[in-house]
């Protein structure tokens, strides 16, 4: 197979987790016999230094003719002042609007050899296995902004063909796995929700009535996610319920370094990135935590070039290196040893064969 791929190292460690996660990519073309073009772009704070913008125009061309679009991390203090007009951020959220990519994909699992990683008891994390479908196109994020210098808006505005479209993918993926759908919203107070309930509901039940539908306020989910968090399989919110829930549900993994996401769409390319920031205090050290970024790259597999046996490969690769004792910094326990981004990128490839 031949597919051409747009690589966005971006900001940060960035480009030290990309670099890692295109050596798995290289080497899944050897052993299965494909052809990957990879071609690097600047984007984020690194195209704001070049082209005083951080989705140039070159970028968003090359992303759009793209089979998919793979994404290292944006953002860092240079950037970040609160005066600043141009910012990373801008390009991300430009480039989702651009490609149609409305469903943000978030898998948790967690590693039995990571449980001890978390910060919770083993016996609240262990068996977690949930799935995130974020809205990421639609909400505050993208509502209309005003401010002056006494007072500030911003408008949360949702319709209910936007819903639709991302209950839908939630709902098709709560059918594939334990038929359990939680949707997260604040009706309680928020028009917005009460609007995303309604359509839920009835999307649910004309289209999906096998899958039980349950509702959860935010801040009783946020709650939840840590006092029993075996207990959901897809949870499907709006966008910043979700932005800020899916970091919180990271933690039951152990890391935010461990956790992939797939940005969808209608069609078939996407944009893949792990769910970590920029870290810029550790950038340039070789410490970063490749394995978001390899677990992304199996998403880019399996859903926007149908390779599910590649995809299922690259997954396995990754827990046979964590279950070997293959940890960066960010999961090393106390008095363990820990492995550089290229060392526990070199783990997983050691695992890698075609047989997944």
């Amino acid at each position: 197979m031949r597919a051409r791929i747009a690589v966005l190292p971006g900001d940060g460690i960035g480009p030290e987790v990309i670099g890692q996660g295109l050596r798995c990519l290289r080497a899944l073309a050897s052993i299965f016999d494909h052809d990957f073009e990879l071609t690097e772009l600047p984007f984020g704070g690194a195209a704001i230094e070049l082209h005083g913008e951080p989705l140039p125009a070159a970028t968003l061309a090359a992303c759009r003719a793209a089979d998919a679009v793979l994404l290292g991390a944006i953002g860092g203090p240079r950037w970040s002042a609160p005066e600043a007009t141009v910012r990373p951020e801008q390009g991300l959220l430009a480039l989702r609007k651009a490609l149609g990519a409305f469903a943000n994909l978030r898998p948790v699992r967690v590693h039995a050899a990571l449980a001890d990683a978390s910060t919770l008891k083993r016996e609240v994390i262990e068996g977690v296995d949930l799935i995130f479908v974020r809205e990421l196109t639609g909400g505050i994020y993208f509502g209309e902004k005003r401010r002056d210098a006494t007072s500030a808006a911003d408008l949360c505005s949702y319709t209910a063909a936007e819903i639709e479209r991302v209950v839908r993918v939630a709902g098709a993926l709560a059918r594939q796995r334990r038929r359990r759908l939680t949707s997260i919203d604040k009706s309680n107070v928020l028009e917005t929700s009460r609007l995303w309930r309604q359509v839920t509901m009835r999307v649910m039940a004309a289209e999906f009535p096998e899958v039980a539908l349950e509702h959860m306020l935010v801040d009783s989910a946020a709650m939840h996610l840590i006092r029993r968090p075996r207990d959901f399989d897809v949870l499907v919110t709006e966008n910043m319920f979700g932005d800020i829930l899916t970091d919180e549900a990271a933690m039951l993994a152990g890391s935010l370094g461990l956790l992939p996401s797939a940005s969808l769409g209608d069609g078939s390319s996407g944009i893949y990135e792990p769910i970590h920031g920029s870290a810029p205090d550790i950038a340039g050290r070789g410490i970063a935590n490749p394995y978001g970024t390899i677990l992304s790259i199996a998403l880019l597999l399996r859903h926007s070039l149908r390779l599910e046996r590649e995809a299922a490969a690259l997954e396995a690769a990754v827990h046979a290196a964590l279950a070997g004792g293959a940890r960066t910094a960010d999961l090393a326990q106390p008095g363990e040893s820990s492995l550089s981004c290229a060392a526990a990128c070199d783990a997983v490839l050691s695992n890698l064969t075609p047989r997944g």
